[in-house]
């Protein structure tokens, strides 16, 4: 399975988490890690995800960044691990 850390940085809005969530499950990844902390500026957050999953991370990247409060996604790292992902 390959996992994918990416970096969102977005408008500080109450649906925004909640909107670049059901993103990533829609396109068939799951989350291994998060973290998320306000901007200096209090306006925007920062999201750091680690996902996993067989799918091209491109189909989820296109789609974060078409969301409206979205400013910017970055894939920050791209690794190949064989290791099972328990929740």
């Amino acid at each position: 399975m390959n996992q994918h850390q990416v970096a969102v940085e977005a408008r500080f809005n109450p649906e925004t988490l909640e909107r670049v969530l059901r993103v990533v499950r829609h396109r068939g990844f799951q989350i291994c890690a998060m973290n998320m902390e306000t901007a200096t500026d209090a306006q925007n957050i920062n999201i750091e995800l680690t996902v996993a999953s067989l799918r091209p991370v491109e189909l989820m990247f296109s789609q974060l960044s078409k969301l409206v409060d979205v400013a910017r996604v970055e894939i920050q790292q791209r690794t190949t691990t064989s290791q099972q992902i328990r929740a």
